[in-house]
């Protein structure tokens, strides 16, 4: 492994979306992020993954979704509230939303499909990481919102793995405790 991948691995850090700078993200640069996430283990070739893209105005229409979902179990949210809601996916200037598709199959366990997506969502990040943006991958209440699934677009046998936010930022990131290896490593 080139020693520039290890230096990536070793340095990547998620980035809050508040802390991700307005630019927009290129479209050469979402296609090179794409293009790579899919270079991701799919056992029998089934793609069970797809990827909703949301970029300038489709951030805000996305979040009126989200707001509308979150006012009718909130009748009496105010409009501060409401507003926060609204930008969820206004904070970073691209979100990629990572859909789950995984569908019972002769061969291919419906688990392996599902890793596949998480693994999908991992190469986004690193992709994105890797190009020089900031990234954090998200799955708040909304990812779980029947009625805000519906309204961008998935299907109901589909699942939202989650929503990758992207940007560039220009803000120290902080490094968080990670698991001592004592702690998570058996062996056999």
């Amino acid at each position: 492994m080139p020693a520039s991948t290890l230096d990536l691995l070793s340095t990547r850090r998620s980035v809050k979306p508040m802390l991700m700078r307005p630019d927009s993200v290129p479209e050469a640069d979402i296609t090179r992020i794409l293009t790579l996430a899919c270079r991701t283990p799919d056992h029998g070739k089934l793609a069970p993954w797809r990827f909703i893209v949301f970029a300038g105005e489709a951030r805000l229409r996305a979040g009126q979704i989200i707001a509308a979902a979150y006012a009718a179990d909130h009748p009496v949210a105010d409009a501060e509230a409401l507003a926060f809601e609204r930008s969820r996916l206004a904070r970073a200037p691209l979100v990629i939303g990572v859909v789950s598709r995984a569908q019972p199959h002769g061969k291919i366990p419906e688990w392996e499909q599902v890793l596949s997506a998480g693994a999908v969502c991992m190469n986004l990040t690193l992709a994105a990481n890797a190009l020089g943006y900031g990234t954090n991958w998200l799955t708040e209440w909304y990812a779980y919102d029947r009625r805000v699934l519906d309204g961008v677009g998935l299907s109901a046998q589909e699942r939202m793995a989650g929503f990758i936010h992207v940007g560039k930022s220009d803000a120290p990131v902080q490094d968080r405790d990670r698991p001592a290896l004592a702690d998570v490593v058996t062996r056999f």
